[in-house]
C-alpha cells in the first residue's frame, strides 16, 4: 500500500492529503454507498485523522447506517463529489473514497461487504474475502 497520497473533487475546491498509509481498503455494496457514489459500490481507504487533512470547504450530509451509528459524509458544496466520511463508531478515522483519489492504483480493495446487495452485474474480486453483509470483525 502507498504510505501517503492525496485528491481532490470534480472542481478543484477541495484537495486533501494523507501522510500515513491507509490501515484498510474495502469495497461496499450497500444501499448507501451505492446511491452516494451513483454506481454499483463504494471504495473507502480507512485513515487516522490525525494523517488526514483537507483544504477548501467540505459540507456534511449525516444517515445512519444499518448498525445505527451514523456515517458523515463529506463532499464538496461546489461540484457535489463525494470526498470522505466518518463513522460515529469510530472515532478518530475517516473514510476517503478511492473516486476522489490522484492516483487510483492505490486503493486495492482488500475486502468485499455487503455482496448480497450488489446488482447480478457487478463483477465481485473473489481473490478477496467477500461478505454477503458487514462482518463483525474484519479479516
Amino acid at each position: 500500500m502507498a504510505e501517503a497520497f492525496s485528491g481532490d473533487c470534480l472542481c478543484g475546491a477541495v484537495h486533501y492529503q494523507s501522510v500515513v498509509a491507509p490501515q484498510f481498503i474495502g469495497q461496499c455494496h450497500c444501499v448507501d454507498c451505492r446511491k452516494t457514489s451513483g454506481t454499483d459500490h463504494g471504495t473507502h481507504l480507512v485513515v487516522p485523522e490525525d494523517g488526514f487533512s483537507v483544504s477548501g470547504e467540505i459540507k456534511f450530509y449525516d444517515h445512519p447506517a444499518d448498525s445505527g451509528n451514523i456515517v458523515s459524509r463529506g463532499f464538496c458544496p461546489e461540484c457535489g463529489s463525494a470526498i470522505y466520511s466518518k463513522n460515529s463508531a469510530m472515532a478518530g478515522m475517516v473514510f476517503v473514497r478511492a473516486s476522489s483519489l490522484d492516483d487510483l492504483e492505490i486503493a486495492k480493495p482488500q475486502m468485499i461487504v455487503y455482496t448480497s446487495r450488489a446488482p447480478s452485474w457487478s463483477l465481485l474480486d473473489t481473490s478477496v474475502p467477500n461478505f454477503p453483509e458487514m462482518p463483525d470483525r474484519m479479516p
